[in-house]
C-alpha cells in the first residue's frame, strides 16, 4: 500500500474537513494508506507565541473567528509570514526530524503559509517524495501563501489559481485544474427524506422559506447578531443555526428570548442533512462553506466589508461573478438582503446558475495522487 500523508491545520476549520474529504476519497481504494498530519502538533517547538504564552498561534486565530476579530487582516498577513520565514529553519528541522522517523510515499499538503518549509523537510528527508500542495482558497495570496518556486505539485480549484500559479513561473505539468474546490464525499450523497416532514420533525415551520447559517467549525458572534436583526424585521423566514465547536454560542441562541423561529445545533457531521432542509445559506465566505452550499443547491449571502479576511475577497467575487449569491456590505443589512434573495425571479435565477455548478473535485485530487505518484516512481526508474 502506498502511504500518503495529508498535512493540516487547525485554524479555522476549513483544511481539516478538506483533508478528511480527500481521506474519505482514498479511503475507497484499496492502494492508499491514509495518515493525517496535524502540522501545529510538529510546529510547536518552533511557535514563538506558543513558548511566551502557551497557546498556538492556531488558537489565536481560532480565538479571534469565534469574536469576529478579522478586521485588519491585510495588516496580520505580512507579519504573519515574517514570523513564519523567521523561524523556517527551525520548522524546516522539526519536520525533517518527523518524516525520517515516519517516512511517506506522498505528502499532501492542505494549508498554506509553511509550503516552503515542507519542501525543504522533504528534499532533506524523503528525496524523490512529491510534495502536492492543494489549494483549498479559491485563489492564491501571493507571495508565500499556497504556491512557492520549488520542487511541488499544485492543484487549483479555479481558473484564476491556474493562471497565478503559471504566472509565477510553475511548470504548466505541474498544474493540475479540478472542477472546484474539495467538498467531503458526504456531500455528494443523495439525500432522500421527505423535506417538509423533517422540517415539521426538528420544530421548523414546513412551509416557511429557510435559511442555514455557519460560519465555520468555530461558530462566530456574527450569528448572534444575524438571529437578532431578524427577529427585529420579522421577515416570514426562519432559520437553521451551525454553531460548531462553539456551546457558548449554541447556548446563547438558543436562550435568547427571540421570537425569530429557528433550529440550533451545535458540532455535527451532519451538515448535509441541515442543509437539505434549508432554501438559502447565509455566512462568512468560507471556501468550503461555500461550496457545501453551492452542491447542496443553496444560493448564497456573503458579506463583503473591511471584516473579510484577505485570503477570503476573491471568494466574494467569484460568487458574483458566477451569480450564485449576493453579497452586503455588512450583515445588519441580512434582511434586506433576505428580501432581495427571495424575490421569485431573483431567486429562481440564482438557483439556475447554481444547479449549473458542477463539482467533482474531491475524486478528481484522488486520481491525480495517483497520477503523480505513478509518474514520480517511473522518473526515478528512469
Amino acid at each position: 500500500m502506498d502511504r500518503v500523508d495529508l498535512v493540516y491545520t487547525n485554524a479555522g476549520g476549513g483544511h481539516r474537513c478538506s483533508a478528511e474529504a480527500v481521506g474519505a476519497a482514498l479511503s475507497t481504494k484499496d492502494t492508499w494508506s491514509v495518515r493525517f498530519v496535524a502540522s501545529q502538533d510538529i510546529l510547536r517547538p518552533a511557535d514563538r507565541m506558543y513558548r511566551l504564552t502557551g497557546a498556538c498561534m492556531e488558537d489565536y486565530y481560532n480565538f479571534a473567528l469565534r469574536r469576529s476579530w478579522t478586521w485588519g487582516g491585510s495588516l496580520v498577513v505580512p507579519l504573519l509570514h515574517s514570523a513564519i520565514r523567521h523561524s523556517h529553519w527551525r520548522q524546516a528541522e522539526l519536520l525533517t526530524e518527523y518524516w525520517r522517523r515516519s517516512p511517506a510515499d506522498l505528502v499532501v499538503s492542505l494549508f498554506p503559509h509553511y509550503n516552503r518549509a515542507i519542501g525543504e523537510a522533504l528534499r532533506r528527508a524523503l528525496p524523490g517524495v512529491p510534495l502536492v500542495v492543494v489549494l483549498t482558497d479559491f485563489a492564491d495570496l501571493p507571495p508565500h501563501t499556497w504556491i512557492e518556486l520549488q520542487d511541488q505539485f499544485v492543484v487549483c480549484g479555479t481558473d484564476v489559481a491556474v493562471r497565478q500559479a503559471r504566472a509565477l513561473g510553475m511548470p504548466p505539468h505541474r498544474v493540475f485544474r479540478t472542477s472546484g474546490m474539495v467538498v467531503h464525499p458526504r456531500f455528494y450523497e443523495p439525500q432522500t427524506g421527505d423535506r417538509a416532514a423533517e422540517r415539521q420533525r426538528v420544530g421548523l415551520n414546513p412551509s416557511l422559506p429557510t435559511g442555514i447559517v455557519t460560519f465555520g467549525g468555530h461558530g462566530s458572534a456574527t450569528m448572534l447578531q444575524i438571529a437578532r436583526r431578524l427577529d427585529r424585521s420579522k421577515l416570514p423566514v426562519q432559520m437553521i443555526f451551525l454553531c460548531g465547536r462553539n456551546p457558548k454560542l449554541a447556548a446563547q441562541l438558543s436562550g435568547d428570548h427571540l421570537r425569530l423561529r429557528r433550529l440550533v445545533v451545535g458540532d455535527t457531521r451532519d451538515v448535509p442533512k441541515y442543509m437539505h432542509l434549508a432554501d438559502f445559506f447565509i455566512g462568512k465566505p468560507g471556501p468550503a462553506s461555500i461550496s457545501e452550499a453551492l452542491l447542496m443547491k443553496l444560493p448564497v449571502i456573503v458579506e463583503r466589508s473591511a471584516r473579510t479576511m484577505p485570503q477570503e475577497r476573491y471568494n466574494v467575487e467569484w460568487v458574483l461573478r458566477n451569480g450564485v449569491g449576493l453579497a452586503v456590505p455588512s450583515f445588519r443589512l441580512i434582511d434586506r438582503a433576505i428580501e432581495e434573495l427571495l424575490e421569485p425571479e431573483r431567486y429562481a435565477r440564482l438557483r439556475a446558475n447554481v444547479a449549473a455548478i458542477q463539482n467533482r473535485a474531491v475524486f478528481e485530487v484522488a486520481d491525480i495522487l495517483k497520477e503523480i505518484l505513478e509518474k514520480s516512481r517511473c522518473s526515478i526508474a528512469s
